[in-house]
């Protein structure tokens, strides 16, 4: 089975209680300071939540949506 990709989950506040989760990845070829550990998006919530507790949720579905039960391989 191959390794799982270096996915992470985070919600930005992009105006005053309207809350979007975002889904980057690791760019390991990125010529950056040793101490950055740079991400690129790969999808986003295109409508806002109303809480960041619902955005986070929400991100955590399109995650399980986009890489199944077995995670972000290969």
């Amino acid at each position: 089975m191959s390794l799982l990709r270096n996915i992470a989950l985070t919600v930005h506040e992009l105006e005053e209680g309207e809350f979007y989760w975002v889904l980057m990845e690791a760019a390991e070829h990125v010529d950056v300071d040793d101490e950055v550990l740079p991400y690129l998006p790969l999808d986003a919530a295109s409508e806002p939540h109303e809480t960041y507790a619902n955005a986070l949720v929400a991100g955590m579905a399109a995650l399980r949506r986009m890489f199944g039960k077995d995670g972000p391989r290969g």
